[in-house]
C-alpha cells in the first residue's frame, strides 16, 4: 500500500473561546492563549446572551442600564479579560444575543475562525455544552476544529501541549485531524503518539470449552501488525515531527482505551475526528458517541476536527 497523502499546512489566525465566566469556561483560557501565541493568532471572547422574550413595545424609550443581562456580561467580560494573560495577545471581546449554535455558526462564518475553544462542566446555558446535548453538535456542526476543555480536566491547566494523542480509526474525519496533531507537536517540540483501537467481535454460539486457540491468536497478531504498518505510512514524507512518533494498538472499547491510553501517556492533549452530523438536531439524539464520551471524561483537552 503507498503512503497516504495528507495535507500538512494547518494555520490558526483566529481563535473564537466561547465562555459563559464559571471556573471550568476559565481553564480555557490558557490553551486558547497557548494556541494564539504559537500561531500570532487573535483571540475573539464570546459570551452568549439568552434571546429577549416578545414583549410589548414600550410607550417610552428604555436605556441601556435597564438591560440587566447585558450589564452583568459586560462586568464578568472586563473580570475575565483582566490580568496579564492577554496583555500580549490580540483579542476583542463579544456579547452577542441569540441562540447559541446559530449565534456561534455566525460568528464562525463572519470572522473566519480557524479554531473554537470551549470550557464547560454541564448546566444551563453554555454550561450545558459538555454534558449537555448541545455539545456534541457543536463540534460535529462547527466548519472549524473545536477544543473542548471537560468537566475531568484540572482547573490548573497550562495548555502545553508536550504529550499529543491522536486516535485514529483510518477514515476521512481522522485523516483531517492528522496535520493538526502534527502541526501542535511541531510547534509544542512535543511528542505524539498515533493510536488505533481494534474492537474485538464477540463469538457467538460458541463450545463451552471454547478457548483462544492458535489461530485466532495468530489473527490478532497479523491485525495489529498490519495495523502498525498502517499507523506508520500516514506520518507524511518529510514531516518534521521533534521526536519519532510512537504507534499503538490497542483492543477492547474504543473510547475506553484512548482514554486509557491517554492517561498512560500522561497525554496534554487528544487528538481525533468526527463526523458531520445532518443537522443539530440529531446530533443532539444520537447514541452516546465516542468523541463525546471521550471529551466527558478526559483529564486533558480533546481536540475534534470534522470530516
Amino acid at each position: 500500500m503507498e503512503t497516504i497523502e495528507i495535507k500538512q499546512s494547518v494555520s490558526f489566525k483566529n481563535v473564537l473561546l466561547a465562555t459563559d465566566f464559571s471556573s471550568i469556561s476559565k481553564s480555557a483560557l490558557a490553551p486558547a492563549i497557548a494556541i494564539a501565541s504559537r500561531y500570532g493568532a487573535k483571540i475573539y471572547i464570546v459570551h452568549v446572551l439568552p434571546p429577549e422574550p416578545r414583549m410589548p413595545i414600550p410607550m417610552e424609550p428604555s436605556f441601556p442600564e435597564l438591560d440587566r443581562d447585558r450589564f452583568e456580561a459586560e462586568l464578568a467580560m472586563q473580570a475575565f479579560v483582566s490580568g496579564d494573560q492577554l496583555k500580549e495577545i490580540p483579542h476583542e471581546t463579544l456579547l452577542p444575543r441569540g441562540p447559541i449554535w446559530p449565534v456561534l455558526s455566525e460568528l464562525i462564518e463572519r470572522d473566519e475562525i480557524d479554531l473554537l475553544v470551549l470550557g464547560t462542566h454541564g448546566r444551563a446555558g453554555l454550561r450545558k455544552l459538555i454534558l449537555g446535548s448541545v455539545a456534541e453538535a457543536l463540534f460535529r456542526q462547527a466548519a472549524c476544529p473545536v477544543l473542548t476543555i471537560g468537566p475531568a480536566v484540572p482547573a490548573a491547566i497550562r495548555g502545553e501541549f508536550r504529550r499529543i494523542l491522536l486516535a485514529t480509526d483510518f477514515a476521512p474525519a481522522s485523516l483531517n485531524a492528522l496535520p493538526y496533531a502534527c502541526s501542535l507537536a511541531t510547534e509544542s517540540k512535543g511528542a505524539l503518539t498515533l493510536l488505533h483501537v481494534l474492537t474485538q467481535v464477540p463469538v457467538l454460539d460458541v463450545h463451552p470449552y471454547w478457548y483462544l486457540g492458535r489461530e485466532v491468536g495468530e489473527g490478532l497478531e497479523t491485525a495489529k501488525r498490519n495495523t502498525l504498518e498502517g499507523l506508520k505510512r500516514l506520518i507524511p514524507p518529510g514531516a518534521k515531527l521533534p521526536s519519532e512518533p510512537e504507534l499503538l494498538v490497542e483492543f477492547g472499547s474504543v473510547s475506553h482505551e484512548i482514554l486509557e491510553t491517554a492517561a498512560r501517556c500522561r497525554a496534554d492533549l487528544i487528538v481525533m475526528g468526527v463526523n458531520r452530523a445532518v443537522s443539530v438536531r440529531v446530533s443532539t439524539h444520537l447514541p452516546w458517541a465516542t468523541a463525546q464520551e471521550v471529551v466527558c471524561h478526559a483529564t486533558c483537552p480533546v481536540l475534534t476536527v470534522r470530516g
